[in-house]
């Protein structure tokens, strides 16, 4: 009788998923508590966007380094290392008497948070069958907007009993704890884990055949490196990702003080309004794993099941950003922004999955170079709106503009064959 298959590939999803969540926890609590945390330390607008926008500088630059040491080490010691990392830096936040010690304290949570996504990449492509890969991209992507949400619900609830100094110092220990657990069960791939099957092994590399092949040559990694950056589908990847990034960003950062400040709202509600915008991102990033796995198993297309909805995908959330603009209601807004949200999100699992079509040996220099653009453009996000608005006053410009950015990102996902290996081009 043959033997079951397993269902060790969702364990270590699991992980995972819940370092994504974790991080975000940490990242995202800043923007509910930023009016708190500038009033108390009496900093200026200015001053905020850089506050927020520091984590992104160094995450954004450090996303290749650490995806070259996440291929050096392996997922299970490196995520470890970038847990407590982030950890310390969540911890320093909390203990920041000024401006410049909460700027080291995020430009060290950006070093400790670049890897994640790169290894955690990886590892999807060693653990999960072709089949599976974009919803498994899509429960990452998922963990990353559940960590976005508790920080929006919890920090704006836990500040007014505890204040913002012990929301942060609190925020520190859980990732502690999952970094002691994950080193102890987690393997970087399937076949180090003696609780992994042989069927579960044989479906986990199912249809790999199809994949681009892995380019063993003799060229030096900088050099392949260096191919890559050149590559004409990279660009086309990295455009969409900087369109993503920035428009998420916004909703990351300054939105709750957008809704204080032009709404009226109090500090708790605007968390919560946030929690709704991220709770779009949180159900879209789910529907679009499933979606672009149910398209590739119909057609058997990787440009149909990731070009066509990624691009799809932006393209409405362009759409709806800009019916945001005509909509005075905050409600009225909200859900369109909610629903906007929720159709970007859906692009999230077609770019983890198409940086692991194209990367051969080379995912996670593939992903970071990706993700770096991406966290480039979010870093200069929160310090440019910032300015945009003392500059105009006027928040229906900001609008208008991201609309533009989601649209430019639809037109990138057109150019987009997951069938080319970057490396070959």
């Amino acid at each position: 009788m043959t033997d079951r298959p397993t269902s060790i590939r969702y364990r270590a999803l699991t992980w995972l998923m819940l370092a994504a969540a974790l991080a975000y926890l940490c990242r995202n609590a800043v923007s509910v508590a930023e009016s708190t945390i500038r009033e108390d330390l009496g900093l200026s607008l200015e001053q905020s966007g850089w506050f927020m926008g520091a984590f992104f500088w160094t995450y954004a630059v450090c996303q290749v380094p650490s995806g070259w040491f996440s291929e050096r080490v392996g997922t299970r010691i490196a995520l470890t290392v970038f847990a407590l990392a982030w950890s310390v830096a969540t911890f320093g936040i909390g203990l920041a008497p000024g401006f410049w010690l909460l700027i080291v304290a995020q430009m060290l949570m950006g070093v400790a948070q670049a890897g994640i996504f790169p290894a955690s990449c990886n590892s999807i492509g060693h653990w999960m069958p072709l089949a599976q890969r974009s919803l498994a991209c899509g429960i990452l992507a998922a963990g990353m907007q559940i960590g976005a949400i508790l920080a929006s619900g919890l920090t704006g609830e836990l500040m007014a009993p505890f204040g913002w100094r012990w929301v942060f110092i609190g925020f520190a220990f859980p990732g502690i704890a999952w970094a002691f657990g994950y080193v102890l069960r987690f393997r970087d791939r399937p076949e180090q884990d003696a609780r992994t099957n042989s069927a579960e092994l044989a479906l986990i590399h199912a249809g790999r055949e199809d994949e681009v092949a892995e380019q063993e040559n003799d060229v030096g990694e900088l050099n392949e490196l260096m191919a890559i950056a050149r590559s004409p589908m990279m660009w086309l990847l990295c455009g969409q990702q900087v369109c993503r990034a920035a428009g998420y960003m916004f909703f990351a950062s300054w939105f709750p003080t957008f809704l204080q400040t032009t709404r009226g709202v109090s500090v708790k509600e605007s968390g919560y309004l946030q929690g709704l915008v991220l709770g779009g991102t949180l159900l879209g990033g789910i529907l679009g794993g499933m979606l672009t796995d149910w398209i590739w198993r119909r057609t058997g297309s990787l440009r149909i099941s990731r070009s066509g909805v990624g691009a799809a995908s932006l393209g409405g959330c362009a759409i709806l950003i800009l019916g945001a603009w005509f909509v005075e209601s905050t409600w009225g807004a909200v859900t369109l922004l909610s629903i906007g949200g929720l159709l970007a999100a859906i692009a999230g699992p077609c770019a983890i999955a198409a940086t692991i079509d194209i990367g051969g040996p080379r995912v996670p220099q593939v992903f970071g170079l990706m993700n770096m653009c991406g966290n480039l453009a979010a870093a200069s996000c929160p310090i440019l709106v910032g300015r945009l608005f003392e500059w105009t006053e006027n928040w229906n410009l900001v609008l208008l503009l991201f609309a533009g950015v989601y649209f430019a990102g639809a037109m990138c996902w057109i150019f987009v064959n997951p069938r080319k290996g970057v490396a070959a081009e």
